[in-house]
């Protein structure tokens, strides 16, 4: 099962929503998995991890994680090539390296990291970038060029994105 996390920020509290499916190129999900927390840290440049990864380890007490299972996240896993890790890069270590953790941002990220790809969707001329650990980001940059939707923004990446704002 591939399970795709996003969390959306109110004033007071943060709502996440993760969508479970089957495939790399699945058209709906199985489940949705939605949860509202109390925000526990403010926004630290630099340190995005610290306000979304409570976020996303709590809705995960919802879902009982098997092995072959892998989690995106709307982010980065990895940063540059000295080791920095993103949300995806300390999610990965949260659950013990058991789950590969597949970050798919939206915006460019300017320090140099050889295991990022840009990833070009349809017809779009602006790309994704897709960092991961825990799996071949050569092999996950083809399923993310075949996920399901004619757009840059896979059709459930995209659904995850309005059910996290709604």
């Amino acid at each position: 099962m591939i399970y795709a996390f996003d969390t959306y920020y109110y004033d007071d509290y943060a709502h996440t929503v993760c969508l479970a499916f089957q495939d790399w190129n699945s058209e709906h999900e199985t489940a949705i998995f939605t949860e509202k927390t109390t925000i526990t840290s403010e926004y630290e440049s630099g340190a995005f991890y610290k306000r979304e990864l409570p976020c996303i380890l709590s809705l995960l007490h919802q879902i009982d994680l098997k092995e072959g299972d892998i989690i995106i996240i709307d982010g980065y896993v990895t940063l540059d090539e000295e080791g920095k890790i993103g949300l995806g890069g300390h999610l990965y270590e949260a659950l013990d390296q058991k789950f590969p953790v597949v970050g798919i941002a939206k915006n460019g990220f300017n320090s140099p990291d050889s295991g990022r790809r840009i990833v070009y969707r349809g017809e779009s001329k602006t790309p994704l970038f897709l960092t991961a650990k825990g799996a071949d980001v050569d092999e996950i940059k083809q399923k993310i060029e075949q996920m399901h939707g004619n757009f840059r923004i896979p059709t459930l990446l995209k659904k995850l994105d309005q059910l996290s704002r709604s």
